[in-house]
């Protein structure tokens, strides 16, 4: 067999192979995710149900654009919303608002920000 074909078939074997395997971050079947985020034009929101302590995290990564007032929160599916202060953003801040507590997961968590004159962007449903 010539050196080019059989450096052909090697390749097409370490491709194959790395098909098959999972990635590493990959969840079992079943599995509920923890955190959420969601990739917004200048920036990425996150939701964050966290133990030890027991607290749930809305983050706010701004990655571009002019400075924004913002208030971070959450909503869950039994209703109602809940928000943090209202904070100065610019490119480059990470903004988080933290509420400890024992949180209930029998129902779903979303992450929020309200962004003065804009409106509101929320993360996908978070599942513990």
């Amino acid at each position: 067999m010539s050196r080019a074909r059989v450096l052909a078939v090697a390749a097409g074997v370490a491709i194959g192979s790395t098909l098959l395997v999972a990635p590493a971050h990959a969840a079992p079947a079943g599995a509920q995710d923890r955190v959420e985020c969601t990739r917004m034009s200048n920036g990425q929101l996150c939701i964050s149900l966290n133990t030890s302590p027991s607290r749930v995290e809305v983050f706010y990564t701004k990655k571009a654009g002019s400075q924004i007032r913002a208030k971070l929160g959450y909503r869950t599916t039994n209703g109602g919303s809940t928000y943090g202060p209202t904070e100065t953003i610019s490119t480059g801040d990470r903004e988080t608002q933290t509420w400890t507590m024992s949180y209930r997961c029998d129902i779903d968590w979303k992450g929020l920000i309200k962004v003065e004159g804009q409106g509101t962007f929320e993360t996908p449903w978070a599942t513990c």
